[in-house]
């Protein structure tokens, strides 16, 4: 049996992973803050098709949160196949604005909960010769715009970085890189999207439709979206300065 351990379980591109693990009857272990809601979470997906649902309330900004999330990974008992680290973090202040503590707080769930869940997970993946990590990023990673940016760029680079290491034991590491996706993380965050074009906007489905293609093919970054590919595609080639000027210009925050 198949078990997939998912952080921020409970909403947005996290319960998508999770929706579609429970229609092909995985063991889930969800992961998230809010208690009630994984309670409400954990029922719906056993009515989905999920053969057993875990839940583990965990704060990812806190040691004694990614401590717990890494004692299960690491559990030999109804070992994880699948962790999926998509706990999300975001803040509606400028890098000056913004507290020194709040962006600390970005830096543990965005970073060092990929960090240390990732290498909690793997020993198990690697002796079993089977398993998969994959790290929620987002197009923001292509764009300097502060620390969020700069987190997820780092976890593209780390996901790379892992799945080089990772050739020939049968365990994998993908990267998706999302961008706007209708989810509650803007509103949550109390960040302005009125102005955000629909052309620009995913749901959840295509994301996780694009992440589990590209684990299929072997790939390590996963883009979905044709609009998001070649606005990445550009990035690319365009000069720094350029990409600069153009995302210092804008108010707007990438999920």
């Amino acid at each position: 049996m198949t078990t997939a351990l998912i952080t921020g379980a409970t909403a947005g591109i996290g319960a998508a992973f999770a929706e579609r693990f429970a229609s092909k009857h995985y063991h889930l272990v969800l992961v998230a803050r809010d208690e009630v809601r994984l309670a409400a979470t954990a029922k719906r997906l056993l009515e989905a098709g999920a053969s057993e649902v875990e839940t583990l309330p965990a704060d990812l900004s806190t040691q004694e949160g990614r401590a717990a999330v890494e004692a299960r990974l690491a559990a030999a008992e109804q070992p994880v196949d699948i962790l999926v680290n998509n706990a999300g973090f975001g803040l509606n202040d400028s890098f000056r604005r913004s507290s020194i503590e709040d962006e600390e707080r970005l830096l543990e769930v965005l970073v060092r909960a990929v960090l240390r869940l990732t290498h909690a997970a793997l020993p198990g993946m690697i002796e079993r010769g089977r398993g998969a990590v994959i790290n929620v990023s987002s197009v923001a990673a292509f764009v300097p715009r502060g620390t969020y940016s700069a987190a997820k760029a780092w976890v593209v680079s780390f996901s790379e970085s892992v799945a080089a290491e990772l050739g020939g034991t049968g365990v994998q590491c993908l990267a998706v890189c999302p961008g706007f996706t209708r989810t509650e993380f803007h509103e949550r965050g109390g960040m302005d999207i009125k102005d955000i074009p629909s052309w620009m906007w995913l749901n959840v489905d295509q994301v996780v439709d694009s992440a589990m293609r590209d684990l299929g093919r072997g790939n390590v970054v996963s883009i979905p979206g044709a609009q998001y590919k070649a606005i990445i595609a550009a990035a690319r080639y365009t000069p720094r300065t350029i990409v600069k000027k153009v995302s210092r210009s804008r108010s707007k925050r990438w999920e």
